[in-house]
Protein backbone atom coordinates (compact mmCIF):
# COMPACT_ATOMS: atom_id res chain seq x y z
CA UNK A 1 0.00 0.00 0.00
CA UNK A 2 1.20 3.50 -1.21
CA UNK A 3 0.81 6.08 1.57
CA UNK A 4 0.47 9.82 0.57
CA UNK A 5 0.71 12.45 2.74
CA UNK A 6 0.43 15.51 0.14
CA UNK A 7 -1.13 15.70 -2.66
CA UNK A 8 2.32 16.86 -4.64
CA UNK A 9 3.59 13.42 -3.67
CA UNK A 10 1.49 11.79 -6.25
CA UNK A 11 2.96 11.26 -9.49
CA UNK A 12 1.75 12.44 -12.53
CA UNK A 13 1.60 8.53 -14.45
CA UNK A 14 -0.23 7.71 -10.62
CA UNK A 15 -3.20 6.27 -13.43
CA UNK A 16 -6.78 6.58 -13.08
CA UNK A 17 -8.53 5.51 -9.81
CA UNK A 18 -11.66 4.56 -7.71
CA UNK A 19 -11.73 6.42 -4.91
CA UNK A 20 -13.85 6.38 -1.51
CA UNK A 21 -12.93 9.84 1.15
CA UNK A 22 -13.99 9.42 4.81
CA UNK A 23 -12.59 9.70 8.06
CA UNK A 24 -12.42 6.06 8.36
CA UNK A 25 -12.36 5.96 11.90
CA UNK A 26 -11.29 2.88 13.73
CA UNK A 27 -11.64 1.47 10.26
CA UNK A 28 -14.69 -0.59 10.89
CA UNK A 29 -16.51 -3.01 9.80
CA UNK A 30 -18.35 -1.17 7.59
CA UNK A 31 -15.50 1.02 6.06
CA UNK A 32 -14.05 -2.71 5.33
CA UNK A 33 -17.59 -3.26 3.34
CA UNK A 34 -17.36 -0.02 1.04
CA UNK A 35 -13.71 -0.92 0.42
CA UNK A 36 -14.16 -4.43 -0.37
CA UNK A 37 -16.39 -2.62 -2.69
CA UNK A 38 -14.28 -0.30 -3.85
CA UNK A 39 -11.87 -2.82 -4.59
CA UNK A 40 -13.97 -4.74 -6.39
CA UNK A 41 -14.53 -2.01 -8.78
CA UNK A 42 -11.53 -0.88 -9.22
CA UNK A 43 -10.30 -4.10 -10.39
CA UNK A 44 -13.09 -4.95 -12.80
CA UNK A 45 -12.86 -1.23 -14.12
CA UNK A 46 -8.87 -1.58 -14.26
CA UNK A 47 -8.40 1.26 -11.71
CA UNK A 48 -6.21 1.78 -8.61
CA UNK A 49 -8.07 1.59 -5.42
CA UNK A 50 -7.52 4.72 -3.00
CA UNK A 51 -8.56 6.01 0.24
CA UNK A 52 -8.81 9.40 0.80
CA UNK A 53 -8.61 10.77 4.96
CA UNK A 54 -7.74 13.26 7.08
CA UNK A 55 -4.99 13.64 9.63
CA UNK A 56 -7.81 14.41 11.82
CA UNK A 57 -11.01 14.76 12.77
CA UNK A 58 -12.86 17.53 11.46
CA UNK A 59 -14.01 19.10 14.10
CA UNK A 60 -10.37 18.96 15.77
CA UNK A 61 -9.99 22.24 13.79
CA UNK A 62 -13.45 23.54 13.33
CA UNK A 63 -14.86 23.30 16.82
CA UNK A 64 -12.14 21.54 19.28
CA UNK A 65 -14.45 21.58 21.95
CA UNK A 66 -16.99 19.08 20.18
CA UNK A 67 -14.50 17.12 18.79
CA UNK A 68 -14.82 13.46 19.59
CA UNK A 69 -11.73 11.07 20.81
CA UNK A 70 -10.64 9.23 18.16
CA UNK A 71 -10.47 5.67 17.93
CA UNK A 72 -7.02 5.28 16.66
CA UNK A 73 -4.23 7.23 15.66
CA UNK A 74 -3.23 7.94 12.20
CA UNK A 75 -0.51 4.99 12.07
CA UNK A 76 -2.80 2.64 13.43
CA UNK A 77 -5.39 4.03 11.11
CA UNK A 78 -2.50 3.21 8.39
CA UNK A 79 -2.24 0.13 9.29
CA UNK A 80 -5.47 -1.04 9.66
CA UNK A 81 -6.25 -0.09 5.81
CA UNK A 82 -3.57 -1.84 4.81
CA UNK A 83 -5.07 -4.55 5.96
CA UNK A 84 -7.61 -3.94 3.55
CA UNK A 85 -5.69 -4.66 0.24
CA UNK A 86 -6.17 -1.30 -0.56
CA UNK A 87 -3.65 0.05 -3.16
CA UNK A 88 -3.13 3.63 -1.97
CA UNK A 89 -4.33 5.92 0.46
CA UNK A 90 -3.65 9.78 0.50
CA UNK A 91 -4.31 11.64 4.16
CA UNK A 92 -4.92 14.75 3.84
CA UNK A 93 -4.18 17.77 6.45
CA UNK A 94 -7.43 18.83 7.61
CA UNK A 95 -6.31 22.95 8.20
CA UNK A 96 -8.14 25.93 8.22
CA UNK A 97 -6.98 25.81 4.27
CA UNK A 98 -8.48 22.43 3.81
CA UNK A 99 -11.76 23.38 5.53
CA UNK A 100 -12.19 26.59 3.38
CA UNK A 101 -12.57 25.26 -0.15
CA UNK A 102 -15.63 25.17 -1.74
CA UNK A 103 -17.09 22.08 -2.82
CA UNK A 104 -16.52 22.41 -6.31
CA UNK A 105 -12.96 23.08 -5.73
CA UNK A 106 -12.27 20.27 -3.74
CA UNK A 107 -13.33 17.81 -5.91
CA UNK A 108 -11.24 19.27 -8.94
CA UNK A 109 -8.07 19.76 -7.09
CA UNK A 110 -8.04 16.13 -4.89
CA UNK A 111 -10.50 14.03 -6.55
CA UNK A 112 -9.91 14.98 -10.76
CA UNK A 113 -6.51 16.74 -11.31
CA UNK A 114 -4.34 14.70 -8.28
CA UNK A 115 -5.96 10.95 -9.14
CA UNK A 116 -7.69 11.00 -12.16
CA UNK A 117 -11.37 9.84 -10.06
CA UNK A 118 -13.29 7.66 -12.71
CA UNK A 119 -15.88 6.36 -9.40
CA UNK A 120 -16.16 7.94 -6.04
CA UNK A 121 -17.83 5.72 -3.69
CA UNK A 122 -19.47 8.13 -0.42
CA UNK A 123 -21.60 6.92 2.51
CA UNK A 124 -25.33 8.44 1.83
CA UNK A 125 -24.59 11.08 4.28
CA UNK A 126 -21.45 12.72 2.71
CA UNK A 127 -20.78 15.97 2.98
CA UNK A 128 -17.91 17.79 1.74
CA UNK A 129 -16.36 21.30 1.01
CA UNK A 130 -16.49 24.18 2.83
CA UNK A 131 -19.59 24.42 5.37
CA UNK A 132 -20.27 21.02 4.13
CA UNK A 133 -21.97 22.25 1.25
CA UNK A 134 -21.49 19.71 -1.03
CA UNK A 135 -23.48 16.29 -0.60
CA UNK A 136 -24.13 13.41 -2.50
CA UNK A 137 -26.05 15.31 -5.10
CA UNK A 138 -23.90 18.04 -5.69
CA UNK A 139 -21.10 15.29 -5.99
CA UNK A 140 -23.08 13.40 -8.43
CA UNK A 141 -24.02 16.48 -11.25
CA UNK A 142 -20.15 17.61 -10.83
CA UNK A 143 -19.29 13.86 -11.57
CA UNK A 144 -21.23 14.30 -14.87
CA UNK A 145 -19.42 17.50 -15.98
CA UNK A 146 -15.70 16.10 -14.78
CA UNK A 147 -15.83 12.38 -15.83
CA UNK A 148 -16.51 10.34 -12.84
CA UNK A 149 -19.44 7.89 -11.62
CA UNK A 150 -20.33 8.37 -7.86
CA UNK A 151 -22.19 5.59 -6.04
CA UNK A 152 -23.82 5.81 -2.45
CA UNK A 153 -23.16 3.11 -0.17
CA UNK A 154 -25.69 1.68 1.74
CA UNK A 155 -25.90 1.71 5.82
CA UNK A 156 -24.53 -1.10 7.22
CA UNK A 157 -26.82 -1.77 10.08
CA UNK A 158 -25.24 -5.11 12.18
CA UNK A 159 -28.04 -5.48 15.10
CA UNK A 160 -30.67 -3.19 17.19
CA UNK A 161 -31.71 -1.93 13.76
CA UNK A 162 -28.58 0.82 14.09
CA UNK A 163 -26.10 2.53 11.66
CA UNK A 164 -22.37 0.73 11.94
CA UNK A 165 -21.18 3.71 13.27
CA UNK A 166 -17.55 4.89 15.16
CA UNK A 167 -20.02 7.08 17.65
CA UNK A 168 -21.46 3.59 17.89
CA UNK A 169 -18.15 1.78 18.83
CA UNK A 170 -17.22 4.53 20.92
CA UNK A 171 -20.24 4.43 23.28
CA UNK A 172 -19.24 0.83 23.97
CA UNK A 173 -16.03 1.42 24.47
CA UNK A 174 -16.54 3.87 27.50
CA UNK A 175 -19.37 1.48 28.86
CA UNK A 176 -16.29 -1.45 28.85
CA UNK A 177 -18.20 -3.32 26.09
CA UNK A 178 -15.17 -4.08 24.30
CA UNK A 179 -16.19 -7.36 23.71
CA UNK A 180 -19.35 -6.02 21.78
CA UNK A 181 -16.87 -3.11 20.17
CA UNK A 182 -14.73 -5.62 18.78
CA UNK A 183 -17.74 -7.43 16.38
CA UNK A 184 -18.65 -3.82 15.13
CA UNK A 185 -14.82 -3.00 14.39
CA UNK A 186 -13.78 -6.62 12.86
CA UNK A 187 -10.91 -6.49 15.16
CA UNK A 188 -9.86 -5.70 18.77
CA UNK A 189 -10.07 -2.00 19.93
CA UNK A 190 -6.49 -1.31 20.94
CA UNK A 191 -4.12 1.67 22.31
CA UNK A 192 -0.62 2.03 21.13
CA UNK A 193 1.92 3.55 22.57
CA UNK A 194 5.44 3.71 24.88
CA UNK A 195 6.14 2.12 27.52
CA UNK A 196 7.42 4.09 30.57
CA UNK A 197 8.44 4.31 33.88
CA UNK A 198 5.45 4.24 36.74
CA UNK A 199 5.38 3.56 40.31
CA UNK A 200 6.26 0.56 40.27
CA UNK A 201 3.52 -0.43 42.75
CA UNK A 202 2.64 -3.45 40.30
CA UNK A 203 6.45 -4.64 40.88
CA UNK A 204 6.60 -4.59 44.76
CA UNK A 205 3.26 -6.62 44.73
CA UNK A 206 4.63 -9.48 42.32
CA UNK A 207 2.94 -8.00 39.40
CA UNK A 208 5.06 -5.99 37.79
CA UNK A 209 3.38 -4.08 34.39
CA UNK A 210 4.05 -1.91 31.56
CA UNK A 211 2.68 1.20 31.65
CA UNK A 212 1.14 3.46 28.43
CA UNK A 213 2.46 6.32 28.10
CA UNK A 214 -0.40 9.59 28.28
CA UNK A 215 0.61 10.20 24.45
CA UNK A 216 -0.41 6.57 23.69
CA UNK A 217 -3.20 6.80 20.93
CA UNK A 218 -6.30 4.93 20.70
CA UNK A 219 -9.68 5.13 22.77
CA UNK A 220 -9.19 4.42 26.36
CA UNK A 221 -12.30 1.98 27.62
CA UNK A 222 -14.06 2.50 30.75
CA UNK A 223 -12.16 1.40 34.02
CA UNK A 224 -11.87 -2.04 34.97
CA UNK A 225 -9.60 -4.74 34.06
CA UNK A 226 -9.49 -6.40 30.80
CA UNK A 227 -8.24 -9.69 29.36
CA UNK A 228 -6.46 -9.07 26.13
CA UNK A 229 -2.85 -8.56 24.18
CA UNK A 230 0.35 -7.16 24.10
CA UNK A 231 2.02 -6.73 20.78
CA UNK A 232 5.56 -5.81 20.63
CA UNK A 233 7.11 -6.58 16.95
CA UNK A 234 6.52 -9.77 16.08
CA UNK A 235 5.70 -11.05 19.41
CA UNK A 236 2.06 -11.42 21.22
CA UNK A 237 1.50 -11.97 25.05
CA UNK A 238 -1.48 -12.75 26.94
CA UNK A 239 -2.01 -9.32 28.84
CA UNK A 240 -3.92 -8.54 31.72
CA UNK A 241 -4.56 -4.80 31.36
CA UNK A 242 -5.77 -1.96 34.20
CA UNK A 243 -7.59 1.02 33.32
CA UNK A 244 -8.19 3.78 35.15
CA UNK A 245 -6.53 4.78 38.90
CA UNK A 246 -6.46 1.85 40.77
CA UNK A 247 -8.60 3.24 44.07
CA UNK A 248 -6.77 1.38 46.38
CA UNK A 249 -4.00 3.43 46.47
CA UNK A 250 -3.87 6.89 46.93
CA UNK A 251 -2.66 9.53 44.94
CA UNK A 252 -2.37 8.12 41.18
CA UNK A 253 -2.64 10.02 38.08
CA UNK A 254 -6.60 9.16 36.56
CA UNK A 255 -6.46 6.68 33.49
CA UNK A 256 -3.40 5.03 33.53
CA UNK A 257 -3.35 2.05 31.21
CA UNK A 258 -0.84 -0.82 32.14
CA UNK A 259 -0.78 -3.97 31.42
CA UNK A 260 0.47 -7.51 33.30
CA UNK A 261 2.16 -10.14 31.34
CA UNK A 262 1.58 -13.83 33.04
CA UNK A 263 4.13 -15.86 32.57
CA UNK A 264 6.50 -13.06 31.41
CA UNK A 265 9.94 -11.07 32.33
CA UNK A 266 10.84 -8.67 29.75
CA UNK A 267 12.00 -5.44 29.80
CA UNK A 268 9.75 -3.41 27.01
CA UNK A 269 10.71 0.08 28.64
CA UNK A 270 11.09 2.54 25.59
CA UNK A 271 9.43 0.56 23.72
CA UNK A 272 6.60 0.72 21.16
CA UNK A 273 3.11 -2.04 21.99
CA UNK A 274 0.02 -2.33 21.66
CA UNK A 275 -2.65 -3.16 23.02
CA UNK A 276 -5.56 -5.48 22.03
CA UNK A 277 -8.71 -5.42 24.53
CA UNK A 278 -10.56 -8.80 24.53
CA UNK A 279 -13.16 -9.01 27.04
CA UNK A 280 -13.79 -6.87 30.36
CA UNK A 281 -13.02 -8.81 33.34
CA UNK A 282 -14.62 -6.93 36.19
CA UNK A 283 -14.58 -2.69 37.14
CA UNK A 284 -12.34 -1.24 39.34
CA UNK A 285 -12.75 -1.98 43.25
CA UNK A 286 -11.01 -0.22 46.05
CA UNK A 287 -9.66 -2.72 48.55
CA UNK A 288 -8.94 -2.15 51.97
CA UNK A 289 -5.40 -2.94 52.11
CA UNK A 290 -2.70 -5.21 50.04
CA UNK A 291 -3.60 -8.29 51.35
CA UNK A 292 -6.98 -8.25 49.44
CA UNK A 293 -5.91 -6.59 46.39
CA UNK A 294 -3.09 -9.21 46.15
CA UNK A 295 -5.60 -11.99 45.97
CA UNK A 296 -7.94 -10.66 43.61
CA UNK A 297 -4.94 -9.82 41.24
CA UNK A 298 -4.45 -13.43 41.16
CA UNK A 299 -7.80 -14.38 40.89
CA UNK A 300 -7.81 -12.19 37.49
CA UNK A 301 -4.96 -13.59 35.73
CA UNK A 302 -6.71 -16.83 36.34
CA UNK A 303 -9.98 -15.40 34.59
CA UNK A 304 -7.85 -13.63 31.78
CA UNK A 305 -6.27 -16.39 31.19
CA UNK A 306 -9.84 -18.84 30.87
CA UNK A 307 -11.25 -16.06 28.11
CA UNK A 308 -7.74 -15.77 26.05
CA UNK A 309 -8.35 -19.82 25.92
CA UNK A 310 -11.37 -19.77 24.93
CA UNK A 311 -10.60 -16.90 22.25
CA UNK A 312 -7.84 -18.27 21.46
CA UNK A 313 -7.29 -21.79 22.63
CA UNK A 314 -4.16 -21.98 20.38
CA UNK A 315 -2.35 -19.01 21.83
Amino acid sequence: MIVFTDVEQIPLDFGASAVTIGKFDGVHAGHRAVISGLRAIADARGLRSVVVTFDRHPLETLAPGKAPLALVGTRQKLDLLEETGVDAVLVLTFDRLMAALEPETFVRAILCNTLDAKVVLVGEDFRYGRGGAGSVATLTEQGKAEGFDVIAIDDVVPRENRRLSSTWIRELLSEGRVDLASVLLGHYPSMRGIVVHGAKRGRELGFPTANLSPESTGYIPADGIYAGWLRHGENRYRAAISVGNNPTFEGVPQKQVEAFLPGQDIDLYDAEVELDFVERVRGMVAYEGVGPLIAQMHRDVDAVNEILDAKNPAA
